[in-house]
């Protein structure tokens, strides 16, 4: 029975399903339970919110990635499954509180001084929640001084930071600049992503890591966090 619910839960990850009235990617679905509902019954049944993650959502989100990797899923498809976890993340964070699960590490979100674009890095924090982590998202248009507050204030171990723009994308460096001259760079690993970013301008400015998107945010993360990166 339980294997059962886990297994609808990932089909309507991969499906973008949030509730019974979505229409999902495939006809006829709509009237079915969607993840929310899902995650309801398998807490219910008392199912280990731990296991709801680990062998439903991120099972159904593994997918979703290699789908967009493949490109037999775009950002509209992924958002939509992004949106599902989400929802199904603020069913089951006071479910892990109770259980004193301990967290993988705590990330600080934010969307650089002067842009306004928040998409992408709304489906990195969903994903990272899922991954285990606790993510504190400072939203966008947020400036170098106010990020270094953060960072002082609460001491994550990763700083994720995103821009769109070209024009946006220098606040990157003189964030990282602040960082060092308040002597937290060496405290916090930095993460930059986004459309107008790439990997060789990641190490121009001295971040620890480069995520092309959600998925490959989510592996690096992981990957510093177990000390495989150089």
């Amino acid at each position: 029975m339980a294997e059962d619910i886990l297994a609808l839960i990932e089909e309507n990850v991969i499906q973008g399903r949030v509730t019974q009235d979505d229409e999902g990617l495939e006809e006829g679905m709509v009237g079915q339970p969607g993840v929310s509902e899902l995650i309801e019954k398998a807490l219910a049944q008392g199912l280990n919110p731990q296991d709801i993650i680990n062998r439903g959502l991120t099972k159904g989100m593994d997918i979703v990635g290699q789908r967009f990797e493949t490109k037999e899923y775009y950002i509209p498809d992924m958002l939509a499954s992004a949106e599902a976890v989400g929802a199904a993340m603020e069913i089951l964070e006071p479910h892990l509180a109770r259980s004193g699960l301990k967290s993988k590490g705590k990330i600080i979100m934010v969307t650089v001084e002067g842009d306004l674009h928040d998409i992408g890095k709304n489906i990195v924090s969903i994903l990272l929640r899922g991954a285990g982590y606790t993510v504190k998202d400072l939203g966008n248009d947020i400036a170098p001084q106010a990020i270094v507050a953060a960072v002082r204030e609460d001491r994550p171990q990763f700083l994720g930071m995103s821009a769109l723009l070209t024009s946006t994308m220098i606040h990157m460096s003189t964030t990282i600049q602040a960082l060092a001259e308040n002597g937290l760079k060496d405290k916090v690993k930095v993460i930059i992503g986004g459309a107008a970013v790439s990997q060789e301008f990641a190490q121009s400015i001295g971040a620890d890591g480069y995520g092309a998107d959600g998925f490959e945010a989510v592996r690096v993360v992981e990957s510093l966090n177990s000390g495989k990166a150089s």
